[in-house]
């Protein structure tokens, strides 16, 4: 049974589209997924799941959250291998002493026409990005929070996306590697 990653945005952000992680995993048990861990509360599950396509997972996952909490949420499936993929084709190994400031964006598919002028006319002079299939990989020295480039990667790459930091993305890759 193949191991499956899935990464909710916004969920728990500002008080806003709660969904308590015990109550989560209780979802996607009912749903087929076995072996249910989830990490930190911005919504991010480990499992096993027999369902064949990551999209009708990702789906039904968002009708369940949507019937018992009011709101649909954006799920990204993820397989354990394209997960670590994305953590060993990290194009800024530097940046992973300080996990906080290099961030992946999970993409739901690659970028027909990324306007990567635009972002990079944004970026700062520490900053630092590369866009690798369906994978965004930003380091940001100076904090995410300050980033111009963050806060329009998606509308620039024009797909929806999903972002984690180093820690985040590590910490699951290695839950999903030992479930």
């Amino acid at each position: 049974m193949p191991t499956q990653v899935a990464l909710f945005r916004g969920i728990n952000v500002g008080g806003k589209n709660t969904l308590p992680m015990r109550e989560l995993a209780e979802d996607l048990q009912s749903l087929g997924c076995l072996d249910v861990q989830t990490y930190i509360q911005s919504g991010n599950a480990v499992f096993k799941c027999t369902t064949k396509t990551a999209a009708s997972l990702g789906k039904n996952i968002a009708k369940k959250i949507k019937h018992r909490y009011g709101f649909t949420p954006e799920v990204l499936i993820l397989t354990a291998q394209k997960l670590q993929k994305a953590v060993a084709s990290n194009p800024f190994p530097d940046a992973e002493d300080d996990p906080k400031t290099l961030h992946l964006s999970f993409l739901t598919e690659k970028p027909p026409a990324p306007n990567l002028e635009a972002l990079n006319d944004l970026k700062s002079t520490t900053e630092q990005f590369e866009l690798k299939g369906d994978v965004f990989y930003l380091s940001a020295p100076d904090g995410i929070g300050r980033s111009k480039l963050a806060a329009k990667v998606e509308k620039l790459l024009a797909v929806p996306a999903t972002g984690r930091n180093w820690r985040t993305v590590t910490t699951l890759a290695q839950m999903a590697k030992d479930a």
